[in-house]
């Protein structure tokens, strides 16, 4: 489809020749040059949470999706107490200066859990221990512990053991681990002595490290998953055995004392608090409780008392609610707009209305528990380690396999026993299906969400939808245009349930269709200039219209057809997306610029000046990064927050008409865009490396989609001839065996609009 034009009209502009410098026959597995200038590439960055308040009315920035959170169970606190008795054995303990011999063995074996008594006490034989030892025979090597180290050893406790000794032990020295944030334990030696005593073994010390990793952190992350998976014995036997513990006493307090509600005792413990790298004054080193660096103290206190005032409201105390708010909340100073919030929320007459207008589901519910998550990420994770941890590292490592593996078709998890990478035999780099219903040229196709469907439209009057189990057409939507309007229709856009589309055709109409029955449901009012895009809202109740009409470039309709806003925006709009997450709305002009709104508010957060025309737009699943194809041959991905150049992909040739790139993929690991050449590119998104150059059409290829629901699945169209859908090889045979002689047939809709 040819540009706009700049003024005021749009004629349909005669397409220009280009010159093709690549064989579109020739193909391998990097077949384009990357940019010199490693300046033109950046890595994108990772979106962090900004979350400051539980209750969610304000924040300094949006949300951004965050894993979710497991079932609550209980947490692990070792050794919370300042005092612990030793574990429980199975054998009789001993008096001092007897000795009580075993059921079944001569040997002398020491209670491991009893107190070491030192060499005084251990050191000295009476005759009949003499005698007794000298009938004994010694035992086979084999029988002994092979070394100190395959021995279990007692956590906290500084008793020494043996094995095969005639003697208690000699003396030892106790070699305490590395301590870190006071929560490691003396470890107590196990010996493997020689008959006579003269000869002994001492092992040397754990290493502070785990391959390379802090041996503590390790440990700590260890025991916090294993409490979270339920495993609470082996949680605390880990604890037991290391000497480390989850959290410090004070710690624990402060956590309890979030969860119970008990707000004086969490702000007591919050006040003790010191912070990370800050130097002590005074020889204060605090009461345990760690604030990580660059915490607001009084914004902790601002949740906490915001917490206990919406409890008050919620047990109908509405005097102590207010003297909270008077007297706690509004001395911190925190955020005005909030606490203006808090004081409507005195209004509420029942309870589910304060639920509503506060977003918060009450002191039974969630809210405490969100209240600590928030709170925790102000503490040091050196006392108080993040939630689900280890579940995220491991969501890290995957997503980073994922992210380097060039081929990616697995639209499951990888799994953690091995490397994670994907054959080459599974890319849909095979011609498997031609679809040759359509007439005329193709200048979009796109997949149904579920991607159960197909349409496509173009230069003619129909646009086309078919099943993509046997690819047959299951209707055609056939639109009347009148004499003096241009055919054609521009843009296609499925409703969220896939119910719908809508129609944006350049005779200056959009049409609302049902999918199901092909029926047209609304023909919406007129505009002066061609309907370019569509977008629809992520609640499938509305939609957005670009236009190319000046005076009615951006347009709001609910589902029902009818007209809700005009945004008010002088340029016109040659190209539209909106961002799943609903925050986003970006619009691009016939030359050079893009407008970046906020959807809700409909207000210019920034623009950004191209250089040259942009020719469609599209944004990520995650709503962060923006790909933009542009008519000087390359495609542009932009970190829609930070507005930085993520990549940018070359290779693809552009001329005078429109050509689409799109995500695509098995988690979206892929760009794909169509070429004047007719070559269909692939790149890799988050490595920007070039994939594929597919040969697919005699003529320019207008645009590629990616079916959302089966990353072996692309469809390609162009200016002549049928559209292309590809796949791999083994699922070729598997297509085109459920197709019926590859039948042409399709069922026309009755309706004309």
């Amino acid at each position: 489809m040819p540009f706009a034009s700049s003024s005021g009209t749009s004629p349909r502009l005669a397409r220009g020749s280009v010159d093709v410098d690549q064989s579109s026959n020739s193909r391998s597995l990097h077949p384009i040059a990357a940019p010199d200038d490693p300046s033109t590439s950046q890595s994108p960055q990772n979106p962090t949470s900004t979350v400051l308040s539980a209750l969610d009315l304000s924040s300094p920035s949006d949300h951004l999706d965050r894993i979710p959170e497991p079932a609550p169970v209980s947490t692990v606190n070792i050794e919370s107490s300042t005092s612990r008795s030793a574990p429980p054995t199975g054998q009789a303990s001993q008096v001092l200066g007897r000795r009580r011999r075993s059921s079944g063995s001569s040997a002398l074996q020491e209670d491991p859990d009893s107190t070491f008594l030192g060499h005084e006490a251990v050191g000295t034989d009476t005759p009949a221990l003499a005698s007794r030892r000298s009938k004994r025979r010694r035992r086979d090597s084999s029988a002994m512990a092979s070394d100190a180290s395959s021995a279990p050893v007692a956590n906290g406790s500084t008793a020494v053991r043996s094995n095969g000794a005639s003697e208690l032990a000699s003396q030892r020295t106790v070699l305490p681990g590395g301590v870190t944030n006071g929560t490691h334990k003396a470890t107590a030696l196990a010996t493997n002595g020689s008959s006579n005593g003269d000869k002994t073994f001492v092992p040397t010390p754990r290493p502070t490290t785990y391959f390379g990793h802090n041996r503590e952190e390790v440990t700590r992350i260890l025991i916090q998953a294993l409490s979270d998976m339920g495993y609470q014995a082996a949680a605390e036997s880990v604890s037991h055995d290391s000497g480390y513990k989850l959290e410090s006493p004070t710690v624990a307090s402060f956590r309890s004392a979030v969860l119970d509600g008990s707000w004086a005792e969490a702000e007591d413990l919050l006040t003790g608090a010191t912070v990370s790298g800050v130097g002590y004054e005074d020889g204060d080193e605090g009461n345990g409780l760690v604030l990580a660096p660059g915490s607001n103290r009084d914004i902790m206190r601002f949740w906490l008392r915001q917490q206990k005032f919406l409890e008050l409201l919620e047990r109908k105390d509405t005097t102590r609610a207010l003297h909270v708010l008077r007297t706690e909340l509004t001395p911190l100073h925190h955020d005005t707009n909030k606490l203006h919030l808090l004081s409507s929320l005195l209004m509420c007459l029942s309870t589910n209305d304060l639920m509503a207008k506060a977003n918060w589901d009450g002191a039974r519910g969630q809210s405490r528990k969100t209240l600590l998550s928030e709170l925790s990420r102000c503490i040091s994770p050196s006392v108080m380690l993040p939630e689900n941890r280890l579940a995220i590292l491991l969501q890290q490592v995957k997503q980073s396999q994922i992210d380097t593996c060039l081929y990616h078709t697995a639209a499951s998890s990888p799994s953690l026993y091995s490397d994670h990478l994907c054959d080459i035999r599974n890319f849909p780099t095979e011609k498997v299906v031609e679809l040759e219903e359509v007439t005329g040229e193709t200048w979009e196709v796109q997949f149904s969400h579920d991607g159960s469907k197909l349409a496509a439209c173009g230069s003619g009057d129909a646009v086309r939808i078919w099943e993509t189990r046997s690819f047959s057409v299951v209707n055609t939507l056939t639109i009347q245009v009148q004499k003096d309007h241009e055919s054609g229709v521009a843009s296609i856009a499925w409703s969220p349930d896939d119910s719908m589309i809508v129609t944006c055709s350049r005779d200056n109409f959009a049409r609302l269709w049902d999918t199901k029955t092909g029926s047209l449901l609304k023909k919406l009012r007129r505009f002066d200039e061609p309907v370019s895009a569509c977008v629809w809202a992520g609640d499938g109740e509305s939609f957005i219209l670009g236009t190319l009409d000046n005076k009615r470039s951006i347009c709001t309709f609910n589902s029902e057809g009818e007209e809700l806003v005009q945004w008010n925006k002088k340029h016109r709009v040659q190209a539209l997306c909106a961002s799943p997450n609903g925050r986003w709305l970006v619009a691009a002009d016939n030359k050079t610029t893009i407008y970046v709104y906020n959807a809700t508010t409909r207000e210019l957060e920034y623009e950004l000046d191209l250089k040259t025309q942009p020719t469609s737009l599209t944004i990520s699943q995650d709503s962060r990064q923006l790909l933009i194809n542009k008519a000087d041959s390359e495609a542009q991905l932009i970190d829609l927050v930070t507005r930085g150049t993520i990549h940018k992909f070359l290779g693809h040739k552009m001329g005078k008409c429109i050509i689409r790139s799109a995500f695509g993929g098995a988690n979206e690991s892929f760009v794909v865009s169509g070429s004047e050449d007719g070559n269909m590119f692939i790149w890799h998104k988050n490595i920007g490396a070039a994939v594929e150059r597919l040969p697919g059409h005699s003529k320019r290829c207008n645009g590629a989609a990616w079916n959302p629901a089966d990353p072996c699945m692309l469809a390609s169209c162009s200016d002549a001839g049928p559209i292309k859908i590809w796949s791999n090889r083994a699922r070729g045979v598997d297509l085109r065996s459920q197709i019926p002689s590859l039948s042409k047939v399709w069922r026309r809709s009755s309706d004309v609009a």
